[in-house]
């Protein structure tokens, strides 16, 4: 089989063909955060319950894939994470190689996952290790999922937006494309008219990050915005897994992207649901 053959079966997993979506749930965050989040204790019960509510991609790295693999149903893909971040350093954290394209076909991922941040001192060397994950993906017939974000993952998007802006989003969303990215997840741009130009420039399958907490309402309406201008899913995880209802909130995710709801009837749905379960 060549590699051609094989990235196209894995990119069919990623990508539901029926409603050409990508649902990720990301639970990496135990390799990112400058601190421990509470969602994360029970990771197992986030598995089940992101994957109940809808999501067919969980982003994880190496250790939690092996324990709950298991919990895996036949049309789930892990996309494995290829980066953590050094967030304990006093100069700022850092994005740091943890894993291998080689790695990723020997578990059976169906991705791998870069974390690409910009406008640094190593921005030399992020841009060279971007390009050969890139090259081994093509090599191998890997899917590479690109994560052309702001370089802090955990300042609020406001601070980065205004010292960073769309601007940025573009330019790394774009070299994240011509380095091989088969699937790029960007940062919300702050409006629906600067986020289409990122989709337009990019000329990739693209898919919205979740980011910091927000309200469900903030959530569910930013989700409509991105896929009316041609986002086909997202990657959301801490407004997934510290969420009071994960499975809930997942699943509301959905009705927006592969029911193709509008962001108010998901909530409607979403606020009956915690009503019930109190």
């Amino acid at each position: 089989m060549s590699a051609v053959t094989g990235k196209k079966i894995r990119l069919n997993r990623l990508v539901q063909a029926e409603t050409n979506t990508c649902l990720i749930c990301a639970i990496d965050h135990g390799m990112t955060s400058p601190q421990f989040l509470s969602g994360l204790y029970d990771t197992g019960a986030r598995v089940r319950e992101a994957i109940a509510g809808g999501a067919n991609v969980l982003m994880l790295g190496r250790g939690m894939a092996k324990k709950f693999c298991h919990l895996f149903r036949r049309d789930t893909s892990l996309a494995l994470m290829l980066t953590a971040s050094a967030a304990g350093r006093p100069s700022g954290a850092m994005i740091t190689p943890i894993g291998s394209v080689e790695e990723a076909l020997r578990i059976g991922a169906d991705a791998v996952v870069v974390y690409v941040a910009l406008a640094s001192d190593n921005e030399p060397e992020a841009i060279t290790y971007v390009s050969k994950i890139g090259e081994a993906c093509e090599l191998l017939g890997m899917p590479f999922i690109a994560e052309a974000e702001y370089p802090n993952a955990y300042q609020s998007l406001r601070t980065m937006q205004g010292a960073l802006g769309a601007e940025y989003l573009k330019r790394n969303a774009r070299l994240c494309a011509e380095l091989g990215a088969d699937i790029v997840k960007v940062n919300w741009s702050g409006d629906q008219k600067s986020f289409a130009e990122i989709v337009k420039a990019c000329d990739r399958p693209v898919v919205v990050a979740g980011g910091s907490l927000i309200s469900d309402a903030e959530l569910l309406t930013r989700m409509q915005q991105v896929r009316d201008v041609g986002a086909i899913g997202c990657s959301v995880g801490r407004n997934i897994f510290q969420h009071q209802n994960p499975e809930a909130i997942t699943a509301a995710i959905r009705r927006v992207f592969r029911d193709k709801w509008p962001a108010k009837k998901a909530l409607q749905e979403l606020q009956g649901k915690l009503k019930k379960t109190g």
